[in-house]
């Protein structure tokens, strides 16, 4: 109370406030603090661990999606423009149509997961929670709306707003997740985009002392005995999209060792083998902090990007933590795919070589901003080539476990038929270098154009349709 009323004060003098509208602001500061509103909302606490029920991915899934294909979007970061980039192409899968097992459907209907970053979370998130209705008003209640000015209004007009940032246990990034609790998401959990049964939503943030990427889903928070599937969708978005210094970290508690949960037996056998030059091993241990609450109380996320921008890394970590690929499909209850197909929705923001061009050092600004979209690129181009890489492995994998030691066929149908897709959908395929420039200098704030965000989606269905890797998909699916 004592650091609150001083607070009040200030500013009823800098803004020459009414001495009854200081007494209504001191008034509200007294309620809010006995009311608990000066705190952000605490993650609830997992009962008791159960690896079959949740929100997980095989738990998910429209009736009627083939199980012969495994068919995984990856939304990248970078605000609007990201959001609009990756709602173009799922505009274009909803034009698609395909025909499955002899049953004719949109392709849009056969995606199995979305996992996405920053402004791609808020895109995956709609789409997860409200289906095709995303077709409908995502343009008017996100896409084209100054999301950044509600926000900055939202702050700066507020005296609510003034008194709750006052409190150590609330800031700017809590004020987000609120606005998009009411205004985008209808105050949604994960729990009712797992009652919607579509696609899986994973949201990925990052643990700002590990680097970590943590993501949103009951798997991942088995290991701090929280259920995710109470947890608002906004402040997922909010978390994932939390730009550091722009915005402030998301918090979760540690309930880790008080449900029961147990590491899967793959995961335990390679942390007791300690092989120091296993890729399992090296990120098992990475995790292990996560299992102590007393070690580690308390995780602070920031924005997904920091860990990886494409939200490709969740399919590359979840393999890696199990061990295999065929041990993930097991683990999925997905051993009769035949076509495992990710389409990488990329709108990362151009290296500028304006600066090269000059004589002077660069300042503090341009530093900071190079730096960012550098390590990013670089990451980016890594994570799509260890995807690659990965490709030819997990095709020996399978085909070795189908096959059992036996003569390996890859007619359709048979055990050694497994094909694998890499879709990039990236600015780097427009033909046109002007409009290449255009596109990817665009802020990645939240407030574009309505021009530049049909562009965007306009953008997206033309590289997706053009891409040779998607149409030897739609001849495949022939």
């Amino acid at each position: 109370m004592s650091v609150i009323i001083p607070f009040v004060r200030m500013m009823a003098n800098q803004f020459k406030t009414t001495r009854g509208i200081t007494l209504g602001v001191m008034l509200i500061a007294v309620s809010l603090f006995a009311t608990g509103c000066l705190h952000y909302p605490i993650n609830p606490r997992l009962q008791q661990y159960d690896p079959e029920t949740g929100y997980r991915g095989k738990n998910m899934g429209e009736p009627g999606n083939s199980d012969k294909l495994i068919f995984l979007l990856t939304f990248s970061g970078g605000g609007t423009r990201a959001a609009a980039f990756s709602y173009g192409v799922l505009e274009e899968l909803k034009k698609t149509e395909v025909t499955i097992e002899g049953e004719k459907r949109c392709l849009l209907d056969e995606v199995d997961g979305i996992s996405a970053v920053s402004g791609g979370s808020f895109t995956a998130g709609y789409y997860g929670l409200f289906g095709e209705r995303i077709f409908d008003d995502f343009e008017s209640q996100f896409l084209k709306k100054n999301i950044q000015g509600a926000l900055t209004r939202g702050v700066l007009l507020n005296p609510v707003s003034w008194v709750r940032l006052l409190s150590p246990y609330f800031d700017r990034s809590d004020l987000a997740a609120e606005y998009y609790d009411k205004h985008v998401f209808d105050s949604s959990t994960f729990g009712d985009i797992a009652k919607r049964k579509g696609p899986m939503i994973v949201m990925n943030a990052t643990d700002m002392i590990t680097g970590i990427r943590i993501p949103f889903n009951q798997d991942a928070f088995d290991v701090l005995c929280s259920d995710v599937s109470r947890f608002p969708v906004a402040r997922a978005a909010a978390a994932s999209s939390a730009v550091p210094i722009v915005l402030t970290p998301i918090t979760l508690r540690n309930y880790a060792g008080s449900c029961g949960y147990q590491l899967p037996a793959p995961a335990e056998k390679s942390l007791q083998e300690r092989d120091a030059s296993s890729w399992q091993y090296q990120h098992l241990k990475l995790l292990t902090p996560y299992l102590d609450a007393r070690q580690k109380p308390y995780i602070h996320l920031l924005d997904g990007g920091l860990s990886d921008n494409l939200g490709l890394r969740a399919v590359l970590d979840r393999v890696i933590s199990l061990g295999d690929f065929w041990t993930t499909l097991r683990y999925t209850k997905q051993e009769d795919v035949h076509k495992v197909v990710f389409i990488v929705v990329n709108a990362e923001k151009a290296i500028s070589n304006e600066k090269s061009l000059l004589g002077t050092s660069p300042g503090l600004k341009s530093m900071l901003k190079s730096s960012s979209t550098l390590s990013i690129t670089r990451y980016n181009f890594e994570t799509v080539m260890l995807l690659r890489a990965s490709i030819k492995e997990w095709t020996e994998d399978v085909q070795r476990n189908r096959c059992k030691g036996g003569p390996i066929s890859t007619k359709p149908g048979a055990c050694g038929d497994i094909r694998f897709y890499l879709i990039e959908v990236k600015f780097d395929a427009l033909p046109d270098e002007a409009e290449r420039a255009y596109l990817t200098e665009l802020p990645t704030s939240f407030k574009l154009s309505d021009e530049e965000v049909d562009k965007l989606r306009d953008a997206a269905h033309r590289i997706l349709t053009q891409s040779e890797d998607f149409q030897r998909l739609l001849h495949d699916l022939k």
